[in-house]
Order: structure tokens, then sequence, then C-alpha cells
């Protein structure tokens, strides 16, 4: 199956620190793919690399998305508005919503990307501009019923139980139209029941919206639950890739997880 989000060689240098180093990674149409490690591996450096937070020392971010979604393109150190425009979108491993906003209104941020009014359309209120602000309504709806948050609609973002706002921040990053969402931990914080919702939630995403998604996470469970592939760091590079299965086996895994030889 094709790739749709190719990195080769990523490497990214803070002063002397080595953060990321000739990383290798790619992501299939289609798949969900996990990049887990233990904590400092490198994991969220390597998601701000490829959103355009931080532009990498070195190495090639390549995204071919599918068919009458965009075009080949090298997307080193372009602004991360660019590259949400160009269909990767993303969650945080800290929340970032809009607190004192409605649901809706924090959806309809997301899709802001996808609008084509201007300063002169919104203050005129040309019947373009009208009509566009509807539809934009209309999308941000159904993706909020999608997701599961339609009795939340009118609420701020403030006052939803953690679980909502986990699944807000995903039908925001949603909003912008996305063939690749990047999931940063998202199931940090929740409780058994909502980690189980989240498992269905992805999975419909991937089957029903046809978005690809990589996610990091740290919850090992889910992980293998949900995963087609799974990519393993360690101090900045890639340890270990395969299914599932594979990666429960894999002794340098189970090394870098346990911090001692298995066969020892």
């Amino acid at each position: 199956m094709e790739s749709i989000l190719e990195v080769t060689g990523l490497t990214m240098d803070f002063g002397g620190l080595r953060a990321l180093d000739h990383l290798d990674l790619d992501v299939k149409k289609g798949e969900i793919a996990a990049l887990i490690g233990p904590n400092g591996a490198g994991k969220t450096t390597f998601f701000n690399c490829i959103t355009g937070i931080y532009n990498p020392t070195g190495g090639d971010i390549i995204i071919r998305p599918p068919k009458g979604q965009g075009r080949k393109e090298r997307i080193n150190g372009i602004k991360p508005n660019h590259v949400t425009e160009r269909g990767m979108a993303r969650t945080f491993q800290n929340i970032r919503l809009f607190q004192n906003m409605s649901v809706l209104e924090n959806v309809m941020i997301g899709r802001h990307c996808r609008t084509r009014t201007g300063v002169a359309g919104a203050m005129l209120r040309f019947r373009s501009t009208i009509e566009e602000e509807q539809a934009m309504v209309d999308y941000s709806y159904a993706i909020i019923e999608k997701i599961g948050l339609a009795r939340f609609v009118n609420d701020l973002a403030k006052n939803l139980p953690y679980g909502a706002q986990r699944r807000l921040e995903i039908a925001r990053a949603m909003a912008t139209d996305p063939f690749l969402l990047l999931l940063d931990e998202p199931a940090a914080g929740m409780n058994p029941q909502e980690t189980r919702e989240l498992d269905g939630l992805i999975n419909k995403i991937r089957d029903e919206e046809n978005i690809a998604i990589l996610l990091i996470e740290h919850d090992m469970k889910l992980v293998m639950s949900l995963s087609d592939r799974i990519f393993v760091m360690d101090y900045g590079r890639k340890i270990a890739q395969g299914g599932p299965d594979e990666i429960k086996r894999d002794p340098t895994v189970i090394k870098a997880y346990l911090g001692e030889d298995p066969d020892a």
C-alpha cells in the first residue's frame, strides 16, 4: 500500500543534544500506526518536526496525499498552519482548547483553514460569506455528532468532562479535513471506560472517514489493540518496527522498556 507520509534520515539537534538521530518512518494510506518508546525517546519532538513547530537539522519529510487531496511535496520547515492546510492535523499531549468558547465554536475554528472568506467579505457580509459560514456550522456540527459530543454542542469547552475534552480536540483536528491525523497521547489521563471508547472512536475515524492515523501512546493495551504497525523509539532512534505480535516479542524493545536483557 502506498505511503502518504515518508520520513527519511530525520535529525534534530538542540545545541549539543541530538533529539532525533536519522529516523526513518512512513505511514500508509488507511492504516493506524503507533509510535512508542520510553519517556524522552523523542516522540513528541518527531511530531513537532513533521508539523512545522521545529525545523529539523537534517533529513526529509515527504507527504503524498491520496488522489485529489494534494500533491507530493517536501514539507521540511514550513509553518504549522501550512502543514494543516496540506492535510496533516494533530492533537497535543496537553489539551489545547479554547476553554471559554463552545464546543461548536472550537470545531469551527478548526474548519477555518478550509474557508475562502477574506476580511472584506466578513465585514460587508456578502451572500457568499453568509452561505460559507452556514456550511461551516453544518460541517462542524456533523463532526461533533460523529465524535459523540452532540449533547455538549453549546457547552463551554472548560465545562466538559475530561474525556469529552480529549474528543473535542480530535473533532477540531478532523474539521481541517486531514488525510493523516496525528494524536499525541490521546488516552493520557483517561479512565478505563474512556480508553475503551477512544479505541472505538479511532477505529471509526479510520474506517468511516478514511483518515490514516499515527499516534503516540503509553497505554500498551490500547496500542496493541489498535495498531496495524508499531514503531519503537529510544534515544532519538528507531530501534524496531512491525506488527503488534512482533513488537511484543522483540528483545530490543523489551530491553528498552525494562532496562534489562531478557536473555540474561
